[in-house]
């Protein structure tokens, strides 16, 4: 009878240590963030749906110009489109869109659009991370079930970060609005912005902070996950703040760039998103030099438009 029980007992316990780590939450994770991420794309795609009946889709950013196909402005001239334009809609009369007041309302509003963006763009490209996160877990503790709760926590642990910079990028929106930097479809006023964006963009794909924290973000390494020998929630939620200010530091940039394509610009939304995807989750010396040469390249030719 004893010796039934122990085989019994190894036996488990070698099934559970052949099983491939992860292979019990993953699942459950992906789940998590598969939510939360087409969360984020619902709303900007109600956003621009909202948007498209009545308003110049041409002037949220380049690309977009092939939604007017669904509205009033199809087939129409650059000077048709601006006269028509102002006998549209006024910005901020879509729910997403924000006066050119900029109420305290408004600003939630474009909060609430960043926040959206950052779960729609960046939280699909931690899915390496997560899934390593997961594994790790699983086979240091050996408990499926446990490996959940952290990971959660480590998923917000990483957006809160992205949300701190969504409060960043809703200030500079709101000046840029103020200043006229931005007209009323989000995108940028002149093309000295846009080059400004690129070039600086550019710039810092070849930094050493840049490769710094892209090298965090192929190998990711685990601090605090060990309370008295077992993950918790708070632990996660602290590595997932860790890896998110890695993630920052490796795609701000690049995001960024969304203030000079059009921060409406679903093209380029869908368009930057898998490029940090793939940047993060390829270890590669090349590609994210390619991305600041386009981008610097981009600049210069806008940079000979504005001055010849």
């Amino acid at each position: 009878m004893n010796i039934t029980t122990a085989t019994t007992t190894t036996g488990s316990h070698d099934q559970q240590r052949k099983r491939p780590a992860g292979a019990g939450s993953w699942p459950f994770v992906l789940l998590l963030v598969a939510a939360l991420s087409v969360s984020g794309w619902a709303y900007l795609v109600a956003m621009i749906a909202d948007m498209v009946p009545a308003m110049d889709m041409a002037e949220a950013g380049p690309g977009m110009k092939i939604f007017n196909q669904f509205n009033l402005f199809k087939g129409l001239s650059a000077e048709a489109r601006a006269a028509l334009a102002v006998l549209c809609l006024p910005a901020g009369a879509t729910f997403g869109m924000p006066t050119q007041v900029m109420t305290v309302f408004d600003l939630a509003k474009v909060f609430l659009m960043w926040a959206m963006m950052s779960m729609a763009m960046m939280l699909p490209t931690a899915i390496p991370m997560l899934k390593a996160y997961t594994g790790w877990i699983e086979s240091r503790e050996c408990l499926d079930q446990r490996a959940f709760r952290p990971v959660f926590g480590s998923t917000f642990g990483y957006l809160s970060v992205w949300f701190g910079y969504a409060v960043l990028a809703t200030m500079a929106q709101w000046l840029l609005s103020m200043t006229g930097g931005l007209n009323d479809m989000m995108a940028p006023a002149s093309l000295a912005l846009t080059t400004s964006v690129l070039f600086a963009a550019g710039l810092y794909q070849f930094t050493p902070a840049k490769r710094s924290c892209l090298q965090r973000c192929w190998y990711p390494r685990w601090i605090f996950s060990a309370d008295k020998g077992k993950s918790t929630v708070l632990s996660g939620y602290r590595e997932g703040l860790v890896q998110g200010w890695a993630c920052l530091g490796c795609c701000w940039a690049v995001m960024t760039v969304m203030f000079a394509v059009g921060l409406m610009n679903i093209v380029w939304i869908a368009l930057l998103g898998g490029v940090m995807a793939l940047e993060k989750a390829v270890p590669s010396r090349v590609f994210p030099a390619v991305i600041g040469a386009f981008l610097l390249v981009w600049a210069g030719f806008l940079t000979v438009a504005i001055y010849f």
